[in-house]
């Protein structure tokens, strides 16, 4: 146990080195990874889901009801910082329609689940992070349209159904599933928690390997002007949700959570809804597809650094 323990910390230490590596292989000999498919993404996020359930307990959950204003926090800069940058950036870089909608879809869509995996690998608040992605994601069908449509003068359908059950199959339930486990069988699950760093990192591994053999050609035929506003996006939400921590004095763990969940956005959905909503701009789609490989790997580099600082 010892051994897989050492292991798991290793796996934690060079977690972005791994993701880098894996992300250069799968975009430039897509062959590699192809073997891996996008199907497998949430399955993946399930069982890292499960494995965060296994370390949290109920004065976790209690935390984000008895102080719901953080969730607020997040929840409104989310809606309001993600799609004004992503405008700005948009003007200022001179995108072309397609690319821009593109582009402002990805800042108007609810934080990612992948944000819960990065908030635990940074040692953050996770049922601060779990608590602002569900609210986010069930305001997401209202204001995602909303905003997209002050942006764009654009009018985006948004399933809701599908985004309910999403969040709930993904998220929720593999938590609480894991939340259950280790209320009444804590005692084994202590040892178990211990190799998790390990799990999480095989599995954002497998995901990006995933998303960029199979969009690699869309990747590198798109200019380098879009990888720009797609980074900037990222970072600037990163730096905006740990700054607005700072300014209203949140304990560290939850400036991580609040830095992270404005940060990473479901690109997936933005991807998904580009292709519906603007189906005669094919290119739409590529920042969608851009983001969602590079939120996970300056995540997976996010993490290294915030899990460092205590």
């Amino acid at each position: 146990m010892k051994t897989l323990e050492k292991i798991s910390d290793a796996f934690g230490k060079y977690m972005a080195v791994i993701v880098l590596v894996v992300a250069a292989l799968s975009l430039f000999v897509p062959k590699s990874t192809l073997w891996i498919q996008t199907s497998w993404v949430n399955y993946l996020l399930m069982i890292v889901m499960f494995g965060m359930g296994l370390t949290l307990k109920l004065s976790d959950f209690k935390i984000v009801f008895t102080r719901p204003r953080d969730v607020l926090i997040g929840c409104l800069a989310q809606f309001t910082l993600m799609p004004i940058l992503a405008f700005i950036l948009g003007k200022l870089f001179g995108l072309d329609a397609a690319l821009l909608a593109g582009v402002i879809l990805v800042g108007t869509c609810p934080g990612g689940t992948s944000s819960n995996v990065i908030t635990y690998l940074s040692d953050g608040d996770v049922a601060l992070s779990v608590g602002m992605t569900a609210v986010n994601t069930l305001l997401a069908p209202f204001l995602t349209p909303a905003i997209t449509y002050l942006l764009l003068r654009t009018t985006v359908h948004v399933d809701i159904v599908s985004m309910f059950l999403s969040i709930v199959k993904v998220v929720i339930i593999p938590i609480a599933l894991g939340f259950i486990i280790n209320r009444f069988w804590g005692k084994y699950t202590e040892k178990l928690v211990k190799v998790l760093p390990m799990v999480s990192v095989i599995a954002i591994t497998l995901i990006v390997a995933a998303v960029v053999s199979h969009n690699a050609e869309k990747i590198l035929s798109t200019g380098l002007i879009v990888f720009a506003v797609v980074i900037l996006h990222n970072l600037l939400g990163y730096a905006c949700g740990f700054g607005l921590g700072q300014i209203l004095h949140l304990p560290l763990s939850r400036k991580k959570a609040l830095s992270i969940e404005i940060g990473m956005q479901n690109s997936g959905l933005a991807t998904s809804l580009a292709g519906t909503a603007f189906p005669d701009l094919a290119m739409a789609t590529v920042p969608g597809a851009i983001f969602s490989v590079w939120h996970n790997i300056s995540g997976a580099v996010l993490a290294s650094i915030l899990r460092r600082i205590k």
